[in-house]
């Protein structure tokens, strides 16, 4: 009786689902291709350092970033009496003080790299093309750049007489 006959004969069809697990020699298991297969053109995998620094720069950074912006939530939102009073003269008054120059800046700084870094993954995870790759990271380190660069302008050199 083959595997798709029922004992009293008929045909019933098996699905996936309830053949999962009953691979042997003459079943085997069906083989999962990679989303990217390696060519002769393709770099040779490296463990480096450099990837693993960056896994563990994404968690050390997030759980500094979720203390930073809840405190800003919490500070700005609670404390300070709430966004009715959030204006010019509130950010030139804290601005002033070097610490929440550097609770910002810190702020600005961890949540620009946490993200690019996070966008680099996902580059090498879907660009298929080296030259699309190289691209697109290109895009996203001059934005990175930019970014940080302007945000740390406008905090330390935040003028609160201007007219």
């Amino acid at each position: 009786m083959s595997a798709d006959t029922t004992a009293t004969g008929s045909t019933a069809a098996i699905s996936p689902v309830e053949s999962v697990g009953v691979y042997d020699a003459d079943n085997p298991a069906p083989l999962i291709e990679p989303p990217r297969k390696r060519t002769s053109k393709t770099p040779k995998a490296t463990r480096g350092n450099f990837e693993m620094a960056a896994w563990l720069f994404m968690r050390l950074s997030g759980v500094v970033l979720v203390v930073l912006v809840i405190g800003h939530l919490l500070i700005q939102l609670v404390l300070d009496g709430g966004v009715t009073k959030i204006g010019f003269a509130f950010v030139a008054g804290r601005w002033a003080s070097p610490f929440w120059q550097a609770w910002d800046l810190l702020m600005l700084w961890l949540a620009m790299l946490h993200g690019a870094n996070g966008m680099r993954t996902i580059i090498n995870d879907y660009a298929e093309r080296a030259n699309t790759r190289l691209w697109l990271k290109g895009l996203l380190y001059t934005a990175t750049v930019f970014t940080v660069l302007l945000g740390t302008l406008v905090i330390f050199t935040f003028d609160p007489n201007i007219r």
